[in-house]
């Protein structure tokens, strides 16, 4: 039997997990949903000591706060886990760089959420808080199923449990089979690059811990929020922890520095607080301000985590695809809590396989620039509970395109007293979705119950959570009371107190967050803690005592000419060079790691293996496989969508990560044909060039060359699509370059742009090629161990390459003392 053909069948006889059979539908919601939240709110959140007071300076505090962090995380933890908070006093504090916390039981804490405010200041895009423990490992050990098992159930059938016992922490992993991919008509998505899912490449993960064995038969302490089949489906000891547990980041502003002058900035922060390889930690009384990214995002290795009573004014960016996620999720049991947020795009979202069962609960979008709701592949067991938004839809459905391979985004989800403009609600095959009180137009063929009317209880959430732990426990959500008249004919008495109400605006969700602290007061006085000049004294590293401390260049393993030979440090450099990825790439964390290295490829909030490559890593990596040199060259396309290799104007900005950035900054003006605005070729883009500097260090401190390629003759002599969205073409710039528009493909086709692109009689373009050659040179000024060439494939004419070699001998005149 099918996962679609059970799933209610086996739901009805399922036990294990709260039914809620409603009034108005004789249809049960299958999943307890109240486990989502810090500690499964078996305890409340706790209120961890002040350790150490950081007051606020002129310049960069990153070291400064980092330390405090630091000596947190090196104290032993109490018995509840927490080793202690680090309290920034009222004022600004700058941090130019990020503020890592990778040990349990560290909080960060201000004295409150309109009197400290932390700024991700200068031109970086890097998030400025990331919470990173180690990840969980599970052993090689699979026991398969001796039974198929429902959604929302908390037991399982398995064939032994030799391997078991309660206390452990296993992981249930369903494999994404090709017949399930099938069922779901998922195999393949239209033509072109991108394809369908493939077997494996879909599986579903969650974690759980065992609370009783009976015979073969297992209980875990959360429910399965997807079907599983007994041959499909399997469970596995995990046989070491890594996540990082009791982290908290509370009672202050988030804010991130831009430019006024641009409106759709991009070159600052784009992420307030990331979480990974975490469990049973929080984010709350945060606001955040003007990011491009995302306030809060928690990954696919999180659960058990609460945001809440958070606040995301004006953020900055482009009105573009991957910007503007709010409040982002891929985790497992994580709660999103009376959360606001103003012009976002996807604000209340949940990302790839994300494994349940998430909730969002009383949150509200203003203004909201994109629908809300599961927006990648297979997030199952969602609910959204008193959700709004305001201007867009929320939407639980099939997302289409076959680039991004998304296909059926939301089983198993529900809605519960919502409203948007258009609230979609469709069922995928195999599995159901719920719409219960909800107030919109509506589309789908799932489960619609009450539309237009409200839904008693007024929160799900609320309910199950009293079902499952009392009274108490529900009262610690602390809902803000939304007063709702049940009667379209209300009597003389009532309909006087209604107009005499009438005359105030009515209670305001951004209010009621504002005013969480009485609700929820969170300790922020000094007391007797250290400050962190006492602990940067004893530690005898006085640098952090400095308001700025300026980028160190270490150059200590020099690439010097040596008798017409390269060498460094007196010996030959031999080895292999390597290349970067041009264009491909994908954002699902299994996937990602097989793409290569690329040093400009830009994923937001995300570092690592094919995302935002982490640089030491790469040098690492070089090294490891026997290369001196990395070969670079911009790539060949921003946007993944352009994989299709068409030559359209794309029909909005929803552009696709991994980004590959150009050299080029944006203007803010206009439309590129990618939909985010026209580049500006006289100004070049602040988190490419910087990247690629860093890396020239660490080439410096290791012993590698950069081979930096000025140009990419692909672009302009190839397929035509590589020069659709490229910087230089016409419509892509407000710099008047002249190329002809429309583009002259051959054969509707391929591109030969080749003869315009190196002509430099033309004004304009000669202008713009020795401002370009030069940033080329300006931004490796104190690196020895860079080598420059005009390009990558290059076989342009030799005027042109007189042209590179008069502009390099020009800028060398100027600047005599630079690097040979």
């Amino acid at each position: 039997m099918n996962p679609g053909r059970k799933c209610f069948h086996l739901a009805l006889a399922s036990i294990a997990c709260v039914l809620f059979v409603l009034s108005a539908c004789s249809q049960p919601v299958p999943i307890d949903f109240s486990t989502a939240g810090y500690a499964a709110h078996e305890k409340p959140i706790p209120n961890a000591p002040v350790r150490v007071v950081v007051s606020p300076q002129p310049g960069d505090s990153t070291a400064r706060i980092q330390a405090a962090i630091d000596y947190v995380s090196s104290l032993s933890p109490d018995t509840n886990g927490l080793r202690g908070a680090v309290l920034l006093l009222a004022g600004r504090h700058e941090v130019l760089g990020s503020l890592l916390i990778t040990n349990s039981g560290v909080v960060l804490r201000g004295q409150g959420i309109h009197n400290t405010t932390l700024v991700a200041a200068g031109l970086d895009r890097r998030t400025l808080i990331r919470v990173v423990g180690k990840p969980n490992k599970t052993s090689n050990s699979r026991v398969f199923l001796a039974a198929d098992v429902p959604v929302g159930a908390t037991t399982i059938q398995v064939q032994h449990v030799s391997d078991f016992k309660p206390g452990d922490q296993i992981r249930v992993t369903r494999l994404s089979t090709k017949d399930w991919i099938a069922q779901l008509g998922a195999t393949e998505f239209g033509g072109g690059v991108g394809g369908g899912w493939k077997p494996g490449s879909r599986d579903i993960n969650w974690d759980r811990i065992i609370t009783a064995i009976d015979g073969n038969q297992i209980t875990f302490d959360a429910p399965i929020t997807t079907a599983l089949e007994q041959t499909d489906a399997y469970i596995s000891p995990i046989s070491s922890v890594g996540h990082i547990t009791q982290v908290g980041i509370e009672n202050l502003t988030l804010e991130s520095t831009f430019a006024p002058s641009n409106p759709k900035d991009e070159n600052h922060s784009w992420c307030a607080i990331t979480m990974e390889n975490s469990a049973d930690s929080w984010v709350r009384q945060v606001m955040f301000k003007h990011f491009a990214g995302s306030a809060v995002a928690l990954y696919e290795t999180t659960q058990r985590i609460t945001v809440q009573d958070c606040v995301s004014l004006a953020p900055v960016s482009e009105i573009g695809g991957y910007r503007r996620h709010t409040f982002f999720t891929m985790g497992q049991q994580t709660l999103f809590l009376r959360c606001y947020a103003e012009h976002g795009r996807h604000d209340f979202s949940v990302g790839h396989c994300a494994a349940g069962p998430n909730a969002f609960v009383q949150c509200e979008a203003r203004e909201a620039l994109a629908d809300s709701g599961p927006i990648e592949s297979w997030a199952s067991g969602v609910l959204y509970d008193s959700v709004n938004i305001d201007g867009n839809a929320l939407t639980f459905g099939y997302r289409p395109g076959n680039n991004a391979a998304i296909g059926w985004a939301a089983a198993n989800c529900v809605l519960w007293n919502c409203s948007a403009s258009v609230i979609r609600c469709w069922n995928p095959p195999g599995a159901t979705n719920w719409s219960f009180g909800s107030w919109a137009s509506f589309e789908g063929d799932g489960v619609w119950r009450n539309s237009n009317e409200f839904m008693k209880p007024d929160s799900l959430f609320a309910a199950q959570l009293k079902e499952r732990l009392g009274s108490d426990a529900a009262a610690r959500l602390q809902l803000m009371p939304r007063p709702r008249e049940e009667s379209s004919n209300p009597p003389l008495d009532k309909a006087q107190e209604l107009a005499a109400a009438s005359h105030q605006p009515p209670p305001q969700l951004k209010d009621y967050i504002f005013a969480a602290h009485p609700r929820d007061p969170i300790p922020s006085e000094p007391g007797d803690a250290k400050r962190v000049e006492e602990i940067v004294s004893r530690s005898n590293r006085p640098e952090l005592t400095q308001a700025s401390t300026p980028k160190s260049k270490i150059q200590n393993r020099k690439l010097t000419i040596t008798n017409g030979w390269l060498t460094i440090d007196g010996k030959l450099a031999i080895g292999n060079s390597a290349n970067v990825t041009w264009w491909r790439g994908s954002i699902r964390p299994d996937e990602a790691v097989s793409f290569g290295l690329n040093i400009t490829r830009f994923v937001p909030g995300r570092v690592g293996a094919g995302f935002t490559d982490d640089l030491n890593e790469v040098a690492d990596k070089l090294i490891a496989n026997g290369d001196i040199a990395l070969d670079h060259n911009y790539g060949l396309w921003y946007d993944r969508r352009r994989d299709d290799h068409e030559r359209v104007r794309r029909i909005n900005g929803d552009v696709l990560p991994p980004f590959y950035e150009q050299p080029f900054a944006r203007s803010g003006r206009g439309t590129a044909w990618d939909g985010l605005s026209q580049y500006d070729l006289t100004k070049f883009n602040p988190w490419y060039w910087s990247r690629l500097g860093d890396f020239a260090d660490i080439c410096s401190e290791r012993g590698l060359v950069l081979f930096h390629q000025n140009y990419f003759q692909h672009n302009i002599l190839e397929a035509g699509a590589h020069w659709a969205d490229s910087p230089w073409r016409t419509a892509n710039n407000i710099n008047n370059t002249g190329f002809p528009e429309p583009p002259p493909y051959a054969g509707d086709k391929r591109i030969f742009q080749a003869e315009l692109f190196y002509d430099v009689t033309h004004p304009v373009r000669r202008k713009l090629h020795q401002g370009y050659i030069r940033q080329c040179l300006d931004n490796f000024t104190n690196n020895a161990n860079v080598i420059q060439f005009t390009s990558a494939e290059f076989t342009g004419p030799l005027h042109f390459m007189q042209f590179w070699l008069d502009t390099v001998a020009a800028w060398k005149s100027e600047r005599p003392l630079t690097p040979s």
